[in-house]
């Protein structure tokens, strides 16, 4: 039995779109015979009180069948760099090889995951594959000081894997090399059951037509355009803008004043965030689905939306302008144009059939294009390739993003 070492920066119960991506594929790896282990790790854990002191660790526990060894760096002063974290996090990985023998490591997010694993895989002539999956080429390439770390993870991985078009070609531009070793395919989404959801108590209170979102808020999601357009529809038309979610807290004073400009007044509703059983309960009751992100690899919240049958309305960037087809399954518009945004919405804010059909499409696509049998494909492929079970002289067979 082949033993896998994904690393990551979050896994359930942790929430986040990376961490439910890992939890999905090494479920799917353990269940075609890998022996999977999952190393989480991430550098803000370093920041701990004043005063607070620890010893370096990794707790392991088995979850699903699945071993899970979350590293914690050591706390010997008031202030750790980040260099100490990585040292730290390096020695506990390195315990963990030795332990159990990896024959493959594979990191998702070159930014803190990839580095370190990479560098322990190659040290240790092992195979390494690392997965982008949006931010880490979308926002931390442009800090200077990750450019190089960025170009060796990628010049030096066996194979990388992209959740966009747009991703594989930003790469690429960096690391030229790897067009022969890289490839792009989305994420799956297991199916979902709304039905046994429970209805959502805020539903009662909401009124005229009822758009929606999901997700934590931050920089990339373009969620001040949406007020924009939703302020300027609720001129013509009865909305609710419907945020299930909450903005992340560092950029706090940002969204304060965004709201505080914003004039939906009642006809704004924010959630707080939700465990994703209640905010997926959600989607069936939302008339339009909007995601008007700037940036954003494979959003999870787009292929849920997708599931529940939502009628949907995003950018035309990364896997929301790859997945949706305009005027097939949804509509879609260039990211940060509120205009755009707030035409698409009044387009169909009185065409409940075009709702229907945007989302019967949308729904059929998931099913089909979307399934976990078709990522896990992908993925065994690759495994195989880099592992060099099958010929070394056979191609990967992927089910790459159509062009």
């Amino acid at each position: 039995m082949k033993k896998i070492c994904i690393t990551t920066l979050e896994y359930p119960p942790d929430i986040g779109g990376v961490g439910e991506s890992v939890n999905r594929i090494a479920k799917m790896l353990t269940n075609s015979g890998y022996e999977v282990h999952v190393a989480v790790f991430r550098s803000k854990q370093r920041l701990v009180s004043s005063g607070t002191s620890r010893r370096a660790s990794c707790k392991t526990e088995i979850q699903d069948g699945i071993y899970v060894h979350r590293i914690k760096s050591g706390v010997r002063d008031n202030y750790q760099d980040i260099a100490e974290f990585f040292s730290d996090v390096y020695f506990q990985l390195k315990l963990l090889h030795q332990t159990h023998q990896f024959d493959l490591f594979h990191g998702f997010f070159l930014i803190e995951t990839g580095y370190v694993t990479t560098l322990i895989a190659k040290e240790n002539d092992i195979p390494v594959i690392n997965s982008v999956r949006g931010a880490d080429l979308h926002k931390h390439i442009f800090n200077p000081k990750n450019h190089a770390q960025l170009t060796w993870v990628l010049e030096n991985s066996d194979w990388t894997t992209f959740v966009s078009r747009d991703l594989q070609k930003r790469a690429r531009v960096l690391a030229p090399g790897i067009t022969s070793k890289s490839s792009a395919f989305w994420n799956s989404i297991v199916p979902i059951d709304f039905s046994n959801l429970p209805k959502p108590d805020l539903i009662d209170d909401l009124s005229g037509l009822i758009i929606g979102t999901t997700g934590r808020f931050r920089d990339k999601k373009g969620i001040e355009y949406l007020l924009d357009a939703c302020t300027k529809l609720s001129a013509k038309i009865d909305i609710t803008l419907l945020l299930i979610g909450d903005f992340v807290a560092k950029e706090g004073l940002y969204w304060q004043q965004e709201l505080q400009q914003c004039k939906l007044g009642n006809k704004l509703r924010i959630t707080g965030i939700k465990s994703r059983e209640e905010t997926l309960a959600y989607l069936p009751y939302l008339d339009i689905f909007a995601i008007p992100s700037l940036t954003d690899g494979c959003p999870n919240a787009l292929l849920e939306a997708m599931l529940a049958g939502c009628a949907i309305v995003g950018t035309n960037v990364d896997a929301i302008g790859e997945i949706i087809e305009d005027n097939v399954n949804g509509l879609l518009v260039d990211p940060g144009n509120s205009a755009e945004l707030a035409a698409a919405l009044s387009y169909l804010a009185d065409q409940p059939e075009l709702r229907s059909q945007f989302g019967a499409a949308a729904k059929q696509k998931v099913h089909q294009q979307l399934a976990p049998a078709v990522e896990l494909e992908n993925w065994l492929n690759i495994y195989q390739k880099v592992l060099n079970i099958s010929n070394s002289h056979v191609p990967v067979k992927l089910h790459a993003i159509s062009k």
